[in-house]
C-alpha cells in the first residue's frame, strides 16, 4: 500500500465481475510474446468478459469497451519498460501506439472504478522518486482498487503459468492477495508446469493447450522465484 489513508479498503468481490482480457503476441519493433494468446484464451475459457489480441488491443478499442460496459478487471498481456527521467520515457506497449506513464490518468481507470488492474508486462511496479511503484503505483493513485504489476524483466512462459493459475485461484480464494499467494506457491511446489505441449496447474481439467511456437519448448517446472515472485500486488489486498 504505497499510502493506506489513499487506499480504498472497501471489500469487493471480484469472483464474478467482468473481465476484460487484451493482449498482443506480435510487434514490428519489440520481440514477439508467444505466450499471450494462451494467456489470454485462458482468461477467458473460464471468466465471463470479453477478450481481444493484436489488432483488437488498442487505445480506442479499451476506451470503447469501458464505455460500452464496467468492466471490474482489466487483463494487460504485452510489453511494458519503465525508465527514469522524462515520463514519456516509460511505456506500456499496445498494437499501435505506447501508453506513456503520464497518459495512464487519461484512462480514468476510476470512473467506472477498476477493481483489479493486472499488467502482465516486464517492470510495471518499478519506479523511481518522482513514480513510485511505477505504473501500478501510478494506476492506484489514478483510483483503481488493486494492481497486478512486475518488478523485473518477466519470462513469457512463466508468466503465462502464473496469471493462468492466479484467475484460477482468484475464483475461489476470498480476497485478491491470497489468489496471487496460492498461485505463487503452486508454482514454487511445481504443479504449474509446461508437459507435453500443455500448460498444466491445480484444476482438475486437461490444462490450457499451448500456440505452436511454444510446443518445441521441453517439459519445465516453474519453481525458480524468477518465474513467481516478479509480480506484486498493489492498493488494496482486499
Amino acid at each position: 500500500m504505497p499510502s493506506v489513508t489513499l487506499t480504498d479498503t472497501r471489500y469487493i468481490d471480484v469472483r464474478n465481475v467482468q473481465v476484460l482480457a487484451m493482449g498482443a503476441s506480435q510487434f514490428s519493433e519489440l520481440a514477439p510474446l508467444p505466450a499471450v494468446p494462451a494467456e489470454i484464451a485462458s482468461i477467458a475459457r473460464d471468466w465471463p468478459g470479453i477478450s481481444f489480441l493484436n489488432d483488437g488491443f488498442t487505445l480506442e478499442n479499451l476506451r470503447r469497451q469501458r464505455e460500452s460496459r464496467p468492466f471490474g478487471i482489466i487483463h494487460l498481456a504485452t510489453h511494458g519498460e519503465f525508465r527514469s527521467g522524462a515520463a514519456k520515457n516509460s511505456f506500456i506497449q499496445f498494437w499501435n501506439s505506447r501508453l506513456q506513464l503520464n497518459q495512464l490518468r487519461d484512462l480514468r481507470l476510476n470512473n467506472p472504478q477498476v477493481n483489479l488492474l493486472v499488467l502482465s508486462a516486464c517492470r510495471t511496479a518499478v519506479g523511481d522518486e518522482k513514480a513510485e511503484l511505477g505504473f501500478g503505483g501510478l494506476a492506484v493513485q489514478s483510483g483503481v482498487q488493486t494492481a497486478v504489476a512486475s518488478l523485473w524483466y518477466v519470462s513469457d512462459e512463466g508468466t503465462l503459468g502464473l496469471m493462468s493459475e492466479f484467475y484460477h485461484q482468484l475464483r475461489t480464494a476470498p480476497i485478491k492477495a491470497a489468489a496471487l499467494r496460492q498461485a505463487q506457491i503452486a508454482m514454487l511446489r511445481g504443479q504449474v508446469r509446461l508437459e507435453g505441449g500443455r500448460l498444466r496447474g491445480t484444476s482438475r481439467g486437461a490444462g490450457v493447450e499451448l500456440p505452436e511456437s511454444l510446443q518445441k519448448f521441453a517439459d519445465i517446472k516453474f519453481v525458480h522465484p524468477y518465474y513467481w515472485s516478479a509480480f506484486v500486488m498493489i492498493g488494496s489486498p482486499w
